[in-house]
């Protein structure tokens, strides 16, 4: 089944929080996922950087980490969430008014924005996601050894019933496992994909993109 982009939130069975993102594309297929300074970024392959002018949606910081948060969208959302939590906002309205304020994509689809965001030690995450329909923003409980997502189709709703086993080790297991572990393994045309994974004091950051 072909979802699009997918958001994952959740805790590790020793009860360490992580916010995973993976790129599924069947149109812009030659992207890769770059890690940074406290986030990552979604970046058109070496040769198609042009790809940008065809699309103005298919590059943007997909993670970003504010403090003890961290974030995992599908857009310029990333930014803005995140900039509100820095200022005081909390994560909950820092996500509505974001994703009100931005909307869905103007893009042949109508893709619809996604995003999730964890806190280190926490035992909640949200999701939220605004369509062309509307807008929805939860917070859940998430037990250890689980995680909950959404994605821009298909399986474009915000349920808390939607739950995955969950164990990776680390940041770079937990890019891995998006792409292809669990519920994942059967949703097709996988691109690229980072994880936010919390270590130590802060949240360590991993990137994979298949071959």
């Amino acid at each position: 089944m072909y979802v699009g982009r997918i958001v994952a939130v959740g805790r590790t069975k020793d009860g360490r929080s992580a916010a995973m993102y993976r790129v599924s594309s069947r149109s812009f297929p030659n992207r890769t996922t770059r890690a940074v300074e406290n986030g990552a970024l979604i970046v058109p392959r070496e040769g198609y950087q042009d790809d940008i002018y065809k699309n103005p949606y298919i590059a943007y910081r997909c993670i970003q980490i504010v403090g003890d948060i961290a974030v995992a969208t599908n857009g310029s959302q990333t930014d803005a969430i995140a900039e509100k939590i820095s200022i005081g906002m909390p994560a909950r309205d820092a996500m509505v008014s974001a994703l009100l304020t931005l909307d869905y994509e103007k893009d042949d689809y109508n893709t619809p924005r996604i995003a999730g965001v964890v806190t280190r030690e926490g035992d909640t995450a949200l999701l939220g996601i605004v369509r062309k329909d509307g807008i929805n923003v939860r917070e859940m409980k998430v037990e250890p050894g689980e995680l909950l997502y959404i994605a821009t189709y298909e399986i474009d709703d915000v349920d808390p019933a939607r739950r995955d086993g969950f164990d990776s080790a680390d940041a770079e297991s937990g890019a891995r496992h998006v792409v292809g572990g669990g519920a994942f393994a059967d949703l097709t045309n996988p691109v690229t994909a980072a994880c936010a994974m919390e270590a130590g004091d802060g949240f360590e950051i991993a990137t994979y993109t298949p071959e």
